[in-house]
């Protein structure tokens, strides 16, 4: 529907004009309405309930494996989920430390309330930005089919420059327990209607994808004495550089409180097993594709039937809750099975639950019709992020829409759009996944998809990303200079470990004793000491006669840099040859079908997809080695001819 046409409609009004209208609070729609705002473009963002915003419906956790590191990402461009996750943290861990530093990855958990509370209040007083609640049920594009703004169920029609659309799991979504099957979104939150027919009426391509929530109990009615307690780590930075950069480290998390863990019993099983008839996963009732790497708990046990026992984490949601949510039981069972499945595990036999398990089916939009900038190929102007995109959890969706409010506001100031590449960031793997394979289930970020994963760490997160997000405009000056200092502590700080060496003393080979090291014949450099496994930057304190005070950020830099140095020499090169075919641009209006020797299914494909370089083509799936071989000979081939006249 144009925008004229709107207006035409009986009742329908003019509302106002905006730079870029957001539709959706999650936090994709957070992040885009924050970047934009901050941009300088007068933004509005739009939600179905402004006592949801930036909601937590599924585990009230930020970070973990992967996700640890795009949350540091987002926050090291100039995002907002890294302060909160801070502010509202009740516990903090850093996962995945007997694996090494290039997987280490920092998981909190939230007060999932206050989470809500300081994102909304935070957005309120952010200059640029509007708040609405308003249930927006078409895009609205000019006579050329550009994204001209939205209309609301009560025909209030906003003029925008570009929409960015981060529906989540809302649109058409229907909630399913049983045989009880409720149009409504998560929570029992109202539903978006119509958004869904409007994108397809524009030839927008959309799929249909379930995800889903665990019960909630009770913790008054919980026996933890069954369970195996697992408390927070006192030694965790916090997720914002900013906050680091103050001097807040470790994370300023007050109390911890603990988290606890169990195993579904045999009883849980045959309670699962006896009602697989009744499960909607089964039955056909649930259309939608789930999530292969967080399937429910029937599904489970029915694909991994050699495994007698699956783990479950009894987690908190918050300081000022006893409600506790069981991660990794999922369910779509009916609650009258519910009950039973809880009353089986250890010490929740007299549980009471407070809010039932449920699936939740929704439209969203196929990715493949995406640019890397999150724009979209069919409707100039509009932008998506998030669940729409066929990705799940917050922070692939916060780390979505952080770049779609970027290049909007890009867009509407002349810029050129704004793309993390896969050698620069999570962030990078996430986008260029979405838009150059697709998805059939709800997309899930895990480290073992980046290639350059030794060069993607948490902790260097800002050396990666911060230039940029300084450059565009999102990092202030001051953060910078002081990123810049620590950029320049580290390198003086190596650069001395590099030259400093130190004798093969008796206290040196006691040092070396304790990690099973041998003492050198003669003077060793203190960053080939520390090349050793086992030997730290901090083990070496005593025979560092000149070592001065820094923070622990600097030294842990230092430390994984030199110890890392011969593998990271090797991705460097691999990253180059990366670069390389990132750089060489296919024309937009290239002819596929006149390249000799490239394959049917490959022109078909790049037909499709129209990829902007010959890096990204390379990784569309039907499109050989032997066909990009193929495309840069031609490329070669229009360069020279065009270079000659």
């Amino acid at each position: 529907m144009t925008i004229r046409e709107a207006l035409e409609l009986e009742r329908s009004f003019e509302a106002g004009t905006f730079d870029v209208a957001v539709v959706g609070a999650g936090h994709a729609g957070c992040e885009a309405s924050h970047a934009a705002a901050k941009l300088g473009l007068n933004t509005i963002l739009f939600t179905l309930s402004l006592d949801s915003l930036a909601n937590l419906p599924c585990n009230p956790s930020i970070g973990g494996t992967s996700k640890g590191q795009l949350v540091r990402e987002i926050d090291a461009l100039g995002g907002i989920m890294g302060i909160m996750a801070d502010k509202c943290a009740v516990q903090m861990r850093m996962l995945n430390r007997s694996k090494g530093p290039a997987v280490y990855s920092p998981r909190a958990q939230e007060d999932r309330a206050m989470y809500s509370i300081e994102m909304k209040h935070y957005l309120e007083n952010l200059p640029n930005l509007t708040l609405k609640q308003a249930h927006i049920t078409a895009l609205l594009t000019d006579e050329d089919g550009n994204a001209a703004g939205v209309m609301t169920e009560g025909r209030a029609v906003y003029r925008a420059g570009a929409v960015v659309i981060c529906s989540g799991t809302y649109m058409e979504a229907r909630i399913i327990r049983g045989e009880v099957i409720t149009e409504s979104g998560p929570d029992g939150l109202p539903r978006s209607v119509g958004l869904s027919s409007s994108l397809g009426s524009l030839g927008i391509p959309l799929l249909r994808f379930k995800t889903g929530t665990p019960v909630r109990v009770n913790s008054n009615s919980v026996d933890f004495s069954q369970m195996t307690r697992q408390d927070g780590e006192d030694d965790i930075p916090p997720f914002s550089y900013r906050n680091e950069m103050e001097g807040k480290f470790p994370a300023p998390v007050d109390e911890q409180i603990p988290c606890w863990s169990v195993w579904t019993t045999e009883e849980t099983r045959k309670v699962i097993a006896d009602n697989m008839d009744r499960s909607p996963l089964y039955s056909g009732e649930i259309k939608g594709i789930g999530p292969r790497y967080c399937p429910s708990i029937e599904d489970k046990f029915m694909r991994f039937k050699d495994k007698t026992r699956h783990q479950i984490f009894v987690e908190p949601m918050g300081r000022h809750t006893n409600e506790m949510y069981l991660q990794g039981f999922s369910t779509s069972l009916p609650e009258e099975i519910q009950e039973k499945m809880v009353k089986s595990l250890p010490g929740l036999s007299n549980a009471r639950i407070q809010r039932a398990a449920y699936a939740i089916e929704y439209d969203l939009v196929d990715p493949l019709s995406l640019k890397a900038s999150l724009e979209s190929k069919i409707v100039p102007g509009l932008f998506t992020a998030g669940q729409i995109n066929g990705s799940s959890g917050y922070e692939e969706a916060a780390a979505q829409g952080i770049v779609a409010g970027i290049n909007a506001a890009m867009k509407l100031l002349g810029r050129d759009a704004v793309i993390i590449d896969r050698s620069q960031g999570y962030i990078g793997v996430l986008i260029d996944d979405l838009v150059t394979k697709g998805t059939n289930e709800p997309y899930r970020m895990m480290t073992s998809r980046a290639e350059y994963r030794l060069f993607l760490r948490q902790d260097n997160a800002d050396e990666r990303l911060t230039p940029i997000g300084h450059e565009i405009g999102l990092i202030e000056d001051d953060v910078f200079e002081k990123f810049e200092e620590k950029v320049k502590a580290i390198a003086e700080e190596t650069a001395r470990l590099r030259k400093t060496y130190v004798a093969p003393t008796e206290e040196l080979g006691k040092l070396l004793d304790t990690c099973n090291q041998t003492l050198p014949k003669s003077g060793e450099s203190l960053a080939d000491l520390i090349k050793r496994p086992g030997v730290t930057y901090e083990l070496l304190a005593p025979v560092d006669k000149d070592r001065k005070p820094l923070p622990r950020n600097v030294t842990f830099a230092c430390e994984t840099d030199i110890k890392y140095e011969g593998y990271m020499s090797l991705e460097k090169e691999k990253i180059e040859k990366f670069k390389n075919l990132e750089k060489i641009r296919i024309p937009e209006d290239i002819d596929y079908s006149r390249i000799k020797g490239l394959r049917l299914e490959a022109t078909q494909k790049l037909a499709k997809m129209r990829p902007e370089n010959v890096g990204r083509a390379s990784r569309i799936s039907g499109v050989s080695p032997a066909d990009c071989e193929v495309l840069l000979v031609y490329l070669e081939q229009q360069r020279r001819r065009q270079n000659n006249g």
